[in-house]
């Protein structure tokens, strides 16, 4: 229905409008011209002929010089139309695509507009030419005047439609609805798979000619058409028939598998894979195009791999699922190596998403691998200095433990282990500061089992810290009980502070550090030195300038941020 109308509503803005303005004022102005001049100077003989009569009413001689200089009219007014969309179709294809000439010329539309100049043309220049020796084929001039008279009011509409068709969001859902359509359009697998190839490329050089030139919308939009027509073909995979998803020769041909060796191309045809693995391909070729240019870009991408990855889920295609992943770790790979820590921050707050995703769906086996990859890249990003990598990572295994604990799921222990064996000795001053906020994650986490009455597993977490030092845990508690605000105080994509608890939480808190022997007598020197600062600034005498008593320093706010 929503396409009926869209159909409608551009029918009547593009063509019906124009023509309905355009048409109507010739006519009228034809009309009061001709009626004047019908009425003030008709001569005798022809008194009894009505306007319109005297309007068809031809001479030979006349009408020959005029269909001469109509054919000549019409031939210019459709070189004027060639010479523009030639001129507009190769611009939108230099900023977008040169596929967009392809697209173009395509269109039916295009098509029937253009070759009816092309009538209107011949069939004037013809007429001309067949009148004289006394044969006047009135019908033939009626026909070629009235084709003329179309073709004139066609320009505006036609030109609306040239610029209304190069629009990028509808360059780019053509592309997507001619692809959507190859799947379903019954034809051989191998012209199908040509058909879907040719326009998910088309999608991925607008992505990435877009990020080039800083065009954050079109490039948006290709991305989504990508996302959505994959999640489409998901809704309809189990209906195409074995051939399509054999690698047939333009599929073989393809840069993109040309360059596998033969048994990972094997293996993605048994998987039934090859058009999901393209269009992650893609993704992953904007995504590296963005690291230092559109880190919002990034951001996009690997949102819509995740909702391919939750499209897959719902299908319950566990090897979809499982190539999704493996996408994920590569974006977190490269992201890692360009040391873009905001970008790595959001990558692994849509890649922890996914992970809950498949906790709630049963697929335990595979959260069971992801808990060792985060571990592996949160290591990695602590031996490479990205701390607070590490502390996120650490903080978003910890929610996933949450999660899979509530649900009873068996990748509990895989992520519970993660997140134990996630810190390691400080090497550096950096270097430890991220392991504080592994162990901040950790302490959360221990206060949620405590609240669940799993004191087994938060007494394993505190067996995990024993070696600590007493007054390293006494600030980490003290840190974590500081923090009043649920939300953050920056704009930040997740919006919520990392250390928030609340009040029945924090009072678990202090259930959990009072297992450790010795942390309030580690506790009580600190806090006997911000009790004499204190009073030391509450006692300090006024400035000799006349100004007011200094005052002691406030405490920063508490929190993370990228």
């Amino acid at each position: 229905m929503g396409e009926t109308r869209g159909g409608w509503d551009d029918l009547r803005r593009i063509w019906l409008g124009p023509l309905f303005l355009v048409a109507p004022a010739a006519a009228l102005a034809l009309g009061v011209a001709f009626g004047i001049d019908w009425y003030l100077n008709r001569p005798p003989e022809l008194h009894d002929l009505g306007p319109v009569a005297l309007l068809f009413n031809y001479d030979l001689e006349t009408l020959q010089n005029a269909l001469g200089n109509l054919a000549q009219t019409v031939s210019a007014v459709m070189g004027l139309v060639i010479t523009v969309v030639a001129i507009v179709v190769q611009l939108a294809a230099t900023r977008y695509t040169p596929r967009v000439t392809e697209l173009f010329f395509r269109e039916r539309t295009n098509i029937l507009v253009l070759g009816f100049f092309i009538v209107a043309c011949l069939l004037a220049i013809w007429v001309s030419l067949s009148v004289g020796n006394g044969f006047l084929p009135r019908v033939s001039v009626v026909a070629s005047l009235a084709a003329v008279t179309i073709s004139l009011l066609l320009v505006v509409p036609y030109f609306a439609y040239v610029f209304d068709f190069l629009e990028p969001e509808k360059v780019v859902s053509r592309i997507q609805e001619h692809a959507v359509a190859a799947t379903r359009a019954g034809l051989g697998a191998e012209e199908a798979q040509a058909r879907v190839l040719g326009a998910v490329e088309q999608l991925a050089d607008i992505a990435v000619a877009a990020v080039a030139s800083q065009d954050k919308i079109i490039s948006a939009r290709a991305v989504d058409a990508m996302r959505t027509l994959l999640v489409d073909y998901l809704s309809t995979k189990a209906r195409l028939p074995a051939a399509w998803f054999e690698p047939g020769a333009a599929l073989c041909r393809n840069p993109d598998f040309l360059s596998m060796n033969h048994e990972a191309l094997s293996d993605i045809a048994r998987g039934r894979l090859w058009l999901e693995w393209k269009v992650l391909r893609q993704y992953q070729t904007a995504y590296n195009e963005s690291l230092d240019k559109n880190p919002d870009m990034n951001y996009l991408i690997a949102i819509n791999t995740r909702y391919v990855g939750e499209a897959a889920l719902a299908k319950a295609d566990q090897r979809v699922v499982g190539l999704v992943v493996k996408f994920m770790n590569t974006y977190l790979r490269a992201t890692l190596n360009r040391r873009q820590v905001r970008t790595a921050y959001n990558i692994l707050n849509q890649y922890r998403q996914l992970a809950e995703s498949m906790i709630v769906s049963g697929a335990a086996d595979l959260v069971t691998e992801i808990a060792g990859y985060l571990r592996y890249y949160g290591q990695t990003a602590h031996g490479m200095d990205l701390g607070f990598v590490t502390e996120t990572i650490s903080y978003d295994l910890a929610t996933l433990c949450e999660v899979a604990h509530e649900l009873d799921s068996p990748a509990h222990e895989a992520l519970l282990a993660a997140l134990l064996e996630l810190d390691k000795e400080a090497e550096s001053e950096a270097q430890e500061a991220t392991l504080r906020g592994v162990r901040k994650a950790q302490a959360r986490l221990a206060t949620y089992y405590l609240q669940r009455g799993d004191e087994a597993t938060a007494r394993r977490i505190r067996h995990d810290m024993e070696q600590e030092r007493p007054e390293r845990l006494a600030s980490i508690r003290d840190e974590l009980l500081a923090v009043k605000s649920k939300d953050f105080w920056e704009v930040i994509d997740r919006g919520a502070n990392f250390d928030y608890m609340d009040d029945a939480r924090k009072a678990l808190l202090r259930t959990f550090f009072g297992w450790f022997p010795d942390i309030d007598a580690a506790a009580a020197p600190r806090r006997t030195r911000r009790l004499d600062a204190a009073a030391v600034g509450a006692g300090a005498p006024t400035a000799p300038t006349g100004g007011e008593p200094a005052r002691p320093a406030e405490a920063a706010p508490a929190g993370k941020a990228p």
